[in-house]
């Protein structure tokens, strides 16, 4: 897919994946997009755990079934839990902001970077919101007092067709000055 706009119209929250793993390379790929994503005064404040092994994909998708919802994760084929690290501000920024300042919209940048990849290499993708951290971070032995920046289902969708997007329109959304 060349066209970056195509790409952005095809991505979509994927409810329906067909149980197929993922390929180990797509993962790769897709956390080497997250790792390229820009940062500000390149911070990089993030890791990711990529989970692929069937057994640990498992009991992560059941991480993600809280208050009967979800139920569409067993058939996932793997997940990346973006985890935010510390940033590293240059000295005379760090003087006058936390060094986290700019950290959320990083990993905002990150993740959407990691759905792209996956959308532009025939993957599918959901970002999870409700998911039991504790046992999360148990499961993957991620430290309890680490922040979660975006729990993320891939896979093969069952149905690949582009659902119509609803979205304001542009005049809603967007002023020149």
């Amino acid at each position: 897919m060349n066209d970056f706009l195509e790409l952005c119209g095809r991505r979509q929250s994927c409810r329906d994946f067909n149980g197929q793993p993922v390929e180990h390379e797509k993962l790769v790929k897709c956390a080497e997009a997250g790792r390229l994503t820009q940062s500000a005064c390149n911070g990089q404040p993030w890791s990711f755990v990529i989970v692929e092994s069937p057994e640990v994909v498992a009991e992560v998708a059941k991480c993600g079934q809280q208050m009967g919802i979800n139920g569409f994760l067993d058939k996932a084929g793997a997940f990346i839990i973006v985890l935010e690290e510390h940033a590293v501000l240059m000295p005379a920024l760090r003087r006058v902001l936390d060094s986290q300042y700019f950290a959320k919209g990083d990993l905002g940048a990150a993740a959407a970077h990691i759905c792209l990849e996956a959308e532009s290499l025939g993957l599918a993708s959901c970002n999870i919101g409700l998911y039991d951290r504790e046992k999360l971070c148990e499961l993957l032995h991620i430290p309890i007092e680490k922040q979660f920046a975006a729990y993320i289902a891939l896979g093969y969708a069952t149905d690949a067709a582009v659902r119509p997007k609803i979205r304001k329109s542009f005049d809603q959304v967007t002023r020149f000055v």
